[in-house]
């Protein structure tokens, strides 16, 4: 009997006959020498081996090299790789070998892989000129089992509807896995099982968020769908309230005690959580004593407690245009370790002995007890230095002076300046943005940040100068690698549209030149075009024990040291940097770089969590706005629309390019433009244009508009 299309086996004999051509080292056979070296010799699995070698030979997997002899088109080579869905149901695996080009595999060959999931691939087609193809043999990692999503159900089951643009398969519930969750709420449903010839996955309702639209639904879906839970363990919570709020006298006689000298905490005017304060003191030869203190995170979260275990698969505090989500539980992170005024606290410290020219002659780390004397707004701090009076105005007014100095010189060391505008908004009380505003940072941001640096910088310094070769010291770094130089070209090549030179020869030439670029388009209309596309035009800064350096801060070596209350590698820095101060010999490198890649891996979804929820309030904003004009700048282009950020509120939506009717557009993704094809009419990114609000999708999180000639 001739095999049939859907034969089930086919798929199983299909990969036999491979694994046979590739133990044969992919020397020529004919159907009979395969069906041998299988031990087949019934004449339907000859016949059955004949189709799949011809069918296989038309598609893929085969190349007939003479009449009726075949060979593996490539001599496969698995690949694994990284699952990259597009918008029809195929995907691209990215392969872990960043040196291989990525692997197009068709929507039925995907196998019930999903968005992001770690796959092994069998590649089967690199003839010349054409992508390579492939299709997927094992999911070896899910990337995520739990979706947000609605509910859509009928008297005999329900299915769950994805938020997720990528998740491209609805999810089968039964009715018994509903949880009590109603017909169009919005939920978390977890994937239980896809049998293997099931069109759609059979998920459970595991959390229900409330109402579709609603302000704290949508929020909650943000973070649900990003994989940062929306409340604290038991245990956690539990470990957390069990912690004193007072401080021994044993434990003050441990550290160096700060209680008299003068110190403050400068942050803005909704921070609940202080995690740094500045001490300062003239000292008797007329140089002055810098404290920077850091919450003492470590002091009470104790490794391989819950509450540690908590706080590491967390990573970071999560920044919502309305909301934080905090690493820690309330009660340390707004009470037992924020530095609030008047009030003891433990602290880990770097203290600076500097002259006037804001050289570190001496320093001192370790662990402190402080009492803030004054709590600072920044625009309480702003305040003192624009008028020259206040409280505590001469330690300001010098911190100032100090920074200014610091500042000049990182910069002068070919550290860059990227000022872009940060978009926030104002709510009223149920969340609904009433305005859009951008903050403006000014010298009392930039005197915390600068010695917020000088503490990380001369921590790193002081570990990462001990030992050489095996002998270096673990240690946890925040490293930024020099950029691509093809991706600075095109950077470069964009912004000479604008009439701006950029000199890239090498890596001090060109930090030297995009700031001078930085501080020329400041205020102008491409400000924040030119920024963000240099900011993707640099690598991205990572946590790592192998690599020491900041570029972009031009730093040789640089850690995050000054926010454990929000971040956890700053505590495993803590921790690192006393086991060391105590005469401890080398940490175990793996164990530290596991964390590091984890915590990289956490911030990256902060900031995509973080942007989700711009996205939706600025979704929310232009929701009563549909038929509203305004003044836009194209800010990205792509091959099915040109993405126009507003310039008024920074509002960004797409223009479809289905909707210009005035001729037929395509992208030219070398000029980052889109062109006409009849009458060659091109809108370039940076070009300005005229827009009409034309559909907003709150639930997708879409702005579309029309574009008015």
């Amino acid at each position: 009997m001739k095999q049939r299309k859907d034969n089930p086996y086919k798929e199983v004999l299909t990969q036999l006959i491979v694994d046979i051509f590739e133990k044969s080292k992919n020397s020529p056979l004919n159907y009979k020498q395969v069906a041998a070296k299988l031990n087949l010799s019934d004449t339907d699995s000859k016949i059955a081996i004949t189709d799949i070698l011809s069918d296989e030979s038309k598609f893929g997997k085969f190349l007939q090299v003479e009449r009726g002899r075949f060979k593996l088109r490539q001599l496969n080579v698995y690949v694994q790789g990284k699952v990259d869905m597009t918008a029809d149901g195929s995907a691209y695996i990215v392969p872990d070998d960043e040196f291989e080009n990525d692997i197009y595999v068709a929507p039925r060959k995907l196998r019930q892989a999903l968005h992001n999931d770690i796959v092994k691939v069998h590649v089967y087609q690199r003839s010349k000129g054409k992508k390579r193809e492939g299709e997927v043999v094992e999911i070896l990692k899910r990337a995520k089992t739990d979706f947000t999503g609605t509910i859509d159900r009928t008297d005999s089951f329900a299915f769950f509807l994805p938020d997720d643009r990528k998740m491209i398969h609805d999810i089968f519930i039964p009715l018994d896995n509903l949880n009590g969750a109603a017909n169009g709420e919005k939920v978390v449903v977890s994937i239980l099982e896809w049998p293997k010839n099931a069109k759609n996955p059979i998920g459970t309702v595991k959390s229900i968020l409330g109402k579709k639209g609603e302000n704290n639904t949508e929020m909650n879906a943000i973070l649900a769908d990003f994989g940062f839970p929306l409340s604290f363990p038991k245990e956690v919570e539990e470990e957390a309230n069990s912690i004193p709020d007072t401080i021994s006298s044993e434990e003050i006689t441990k550290r160096r005690d700060f209680r008299d000298i003068s110190t403050f905490t400068i942050d803005p005017f909704d921070a609940k959580d202080f995690d740094d304060a500045i001490s300062f003191q003239t000292l008797e030869n007329g140089n002055y004593e810098i404290g920077v203190h850091i919450a003492d995170v470590s002091h009470y979260v104790i490794p391989d407690t819950p509450l540690d275990k908590e706080a590491y698969q967390r990573g970071t505090s999560v920044y919502l245009v309305d909301r934080v989500i905090p690493m820690l539980p309330e009660r340390l992170s707004n009470g037992v370790c924020s530095l609030r005024p008047n009030e003891e606290k433990l602290c880990f410290s770097a203290v600076f002995e500097m002259d006037d020219k804001a050289n570190v002659v001496d320093q001192w780390f370790g662990r402190t007890v402080i009492n803030s004397d004054r709590r600072f707004t920044y625009e309480e701090a702003q305040e003192v230095i624009e008028t020259k009076t206040g409280d505590f105005a001469a330690e300001i007014l010098k911190l100032n002076e100090l920074a200014y100095i610091l500042r000049e010189r990182k910069f002068k060391n070919g550290a860059i300046s990227f000022e872009s505008e940060e978009v926030k908004f104002h709510l009223d009380e149920n969340g609904k943005p009433l305005g859009v505003y951008t903050k403006v940072r000014k010298d009392a941001h930039k005197l915390i940040e600068d010695f917020m640096l000088l503490a990380n910088r001369k921590v790193a310094e002081f570990i990462g100068k001990q030992g050489r070769g095996k002998n270096k010291l673990t240690f946890v770094y925040r490293f930024h690698d020099t950029p691509n130089p093809e991706t600075l070209t095109t950077f470069s090549q964009f912004a000479s549209r604008f009439g701006h030179k950029l000199a890239i020869k090498s890596d001090k030439e060109t930090a030297k030149s995009l700031n001078a670029l930085m501080t020329k388009i400041e205020g102008s209309k491409e400000q924040n075009l030119l920024t963000s596309l240099a900011v993707r035009s640099m690598a991205k800064a990572i946590y790592t024990t192998k690599s020491t350096s900041h570029y972009g801060l031009a730093f040789d070596y640089y850690t995050h040291f000054t926010s454990p209350i929000r971040r956890y590698p700053d505590v495993l820095v803590h921790r690192l940097l006393q086991f060391y101060l105590d005469g401890g010999q080398k940490a175990n490198a793996e164990h530290y770089e596991k964390m590091s890649e984890h915590a990289s891996q956490m911030e990256k979804k902060a900031a995509e969590a973080e942007r989700a929820s711009i996205k939706y309030k600025q979704a929310e904003f232009l929701h009563d706005q549909i038929g509203v004009e305004y003044r836009g700048i194209v800010s990205g282009v792509t091959e099915w629309g040109m993405y126009v950020e507003i310039e008024e509120n920074k509002c960004e939506g797409m223009v479809r390019l289905r909707d210009i009717t005035d001729d037929f557009y395509t992208l030219d993704e070398k000029n980052y433009a889109i062109i006409g094809q009849r009458k060659k009419k091109k809108y370039q990114l940076g070009d300005e244009v005229q827009i009409k609000v034309k559909k907003v999708d709150l639930e997708k999180r879409q702005i579309d508009f029309t574009l008015l000639s």
